[in-house]
């Protein structure tokens, strides 16, 4: 028998039970609405009997304070009062005539009656007071017949609240027992169709179900936890066990690949999320040595696993330079020509194998190693070049990693440009194009930048002048006159390189800016660097020039005087060194040294 028709037939018989249950439950919900009601005929009625005989003390109160005293407010109080107690009278009657019983009306009306007398004899007393007959008033509320017909309604009250307690008592024990029997009639159907649902569970399905369910659900827990690696259990039976255990098997087929497709799709989103992280840093490098150092910390996120280098163009020789390398690449030259890579040649990506399926690049030894070479181009000129080597040719075969490395190198040549195109329009605006020193307009600027930022601090500075410059130019021609420029050019960048800044002022003038130095110590560098130039004998075209002489001014800051005068004053003390004879320094406080 399939489980279906078992299941349809338990099905049926506790849809039943779980009717009758629901009436029984429906029977003891009313019974215990019927209990509610009567606890709330006993509340009125008790209340409406308790405000009876308290209304008619405080009425007989205000009418003896009123004979008593004779203040106007205990009448109203009085009159109020007995307004009060007919409507009380009035909901009696209703109620008496509506629910109570014969005796319980019967008191209620003996109560009622009681009332009126009392009122009868409490409106008297107060109308002879108002006659002025004080004496009958009190006479009258103090009296035995006052107290008798008080007595009696209280009596009466009492008694009515006895009949309702009574009633409503006996009322609330039926309700409450009708409630609990029909509650214990749906206990008992719930009870059938427990045991019923139990037995179907035991006898039939424990062995036909429940064990093929354990045993799936143990399956499918362990396929939520993602463990994929459990077996689905071959079932060849015609009923629903044996489908669910193919739909498990099915689903788990799934789950594995779609397990294997979304680790695929992170991973590339991972990979994405790196090569934009790298990209905007890239953008942000402000030279080469910043972008290397970001290609070197990204590469190896981005293609873990994969060793390679940066390397970049020389455009003196054409040889690849490597500026960067990570996981140590061992089968690339750290420099070789740019004819010995297939991907340079070509001008797109070259992937070198031991498949023999294309021709390896020379400059990747052994040659059987796997290797991907990616030129890096920017407006159709070659800039330089992206290596990446591995052990096997699983991931530099794989098409996703190419093109991912064609973007990046896409992108990492156009900056590389950028930056060489920066670096070279930095040098044409900072350089002198002669001697390859710093010119005047940046002299300016580390000045400015130097009071603003270090005006405090220690600065020395070199005006320097080449003695009879004129002479070179007149006598052995403009290309000699080169010729003595580059070389005290190039002996101040030696000399002064270790403390400060060469600057080109002007003409044959040139200019050092030594930080952190004072007055004396500039005056000591000055000598040096004069007798340097003096100590040798220049040639051009076959002529000796002769002698190279120069004249020197030495001025200090802060001590000599602010940073904005310092050239001024260093260029006062080259003209009286000038003055002096030349080929000699002195300094702007005055000291001098001869040659």
């Amino acid at each position: 028998m399939r489980i279906t028709t078992i299941t349809n037939w338990a099905y049926g018989i506790t849809v039943i039970l779980t009717a009758l249950s629901g009436a029984s439950f429906i029977m003891s919900s009313r019974s215990a609405l019927q209990e509610r009601a009567a606890a709330e005929e006993h509340l009125v009625l008790d209340t409406l009997a308790e405000e009876l005989a308290l209304g008619a003390e405080v009425r007989s109160d205000e009418a003896r304070l009123y004979v008593m005293r004779g203040e106007e407010r205990h009448l109203q109080a009085f009159h109020a009062e007995e307004q009060a107690e007919r409507r009380r009278e009035t909901a009696a009657s209703k109620l008496a005539a509506r629910t109570l019983t014969a005796a319980e009306a019967q008191a209620l009306l003996a109560v009622d009656a009681n009332a009126e007398a009392l009122d009868k004899i409490e409106s008297a007393a107060v109308e002879a007071f108002q006659r002025g007959d004080k004496a009958a008033a009190q006479t009258a509320l103090f009296g035995p017949e006052h107290e008798r017909v008080q007595g009696e309604l209280l009596q009466m009250v009492a008694h009515f609240r006895d009949l309702t307690a009574t009633r409503t008592a006996s009322e609330l024990e039926a309700a409450r027992l009708r409630s609990n029997w029909w509650s214990l009639v749906a206990k008992i159907m719930l009870a059938l169709t427990g045991a019923l649902f139990v037995a179907v569970l035991y006898f039939v399905l424990r062995r036909r179900v429940a064990m093929p369910l354990r045993r799936m659900t143990g399956i499918v827990s362990r396929l939520a936890r993602q463990d994929y690696s459990v077996e689905v259990p071959i079932d060849r039976r015609a009923d629903e066990i044996g489908e669910m255990n193919e739909a498990i098997e099915v689903f788990r087929t799934n789950l594995i690949e779609r397990e294997r497709l979304d680790a695929e799709r992170r991973a590339d989103q991972h990979t994405k999320d790196l090569i934009l992280q790298m990209m905007h840093r890239v953008q942000a490098c402000q030279n080469q040595e910043e972008l290397t150092d970001v290609i070197v910390r990204f590469a190896p996120q981005i293609f873990p696993g994969l060793a390679g280098g940066l390397y970049i163009l020389s455009d003196e020789d054409a040889s690849l330079m490597r500026v960067g390398a990570w996981l140590d690449p061992e089968h690339s030259a750290a420099v070789f020509p740019a004819a010995e890579c297939w991907g340079l040649r070509r001008g797109r990506a070259h992937h070198s194998n031991d498949s023999g399926s294309d021709v390896p690049c020379q400059h990747v030894a052994p040659p059987g190693v796997t290797a991907l070479c990616v030129p890096l181009t920017a407006l159709g000129e070659m800039i330089g070049l992206l290596y990446l080597e591995e052990p096997g040719g699983e991931v530099l075969g794989a098409m996703g990693p190419r093109l991912y490395l064609e973007l990046i190198a896409e992108n990492v040549g156009l900056a590389i440009a950028n930056l060489q195109l920066r670096e070279k329009l930095t040098r044409l605006a900072i350089r002198d194009p002669l001697t390859g020193l710093f010119n005047r307009r940046f002299l300016d600027e580390t000045l400015h930048r130097h009071a603003r930022k270090h005006g405090g601090e220690r600065l020395a500075c070199l005006m320097i002048d080449i003695d009879h410059f004129k002479r070179f130019n007149d006598q052995y021609g403009h290309d000699a006159g080169d010729l003595v420029m580059q070389f005290v050019g190039q002996t101040l960048r030696d000399t002064c390189a270790p403390v400060g800044d060469a600057f080109r002022f002007g003409g044959e003038e040139f200019t050092t800016l030594l930080p952190s130095l004072g007055e004396q110590q500039g005056i000591e560098l000055a000598e040096m660097l004069r007798q340097k130039i003096s100590s040798v004998a220049l040639s051009h075209a076959g002529h000796i020039l002769g002698k190279v002489s120069v004249s020197i001014g030495v001025a200090a800051s802060p001590e000599g005087g602010s940073v904005e005068t310092l050239v001024t004053r260093a260029d006062a003390a080259l003209l009286a060194a000038k003055a002096a004879g030349r080929d000699r320094t002195i300094a702007a406080s005055g000291v001098a040294r001869s040659a």
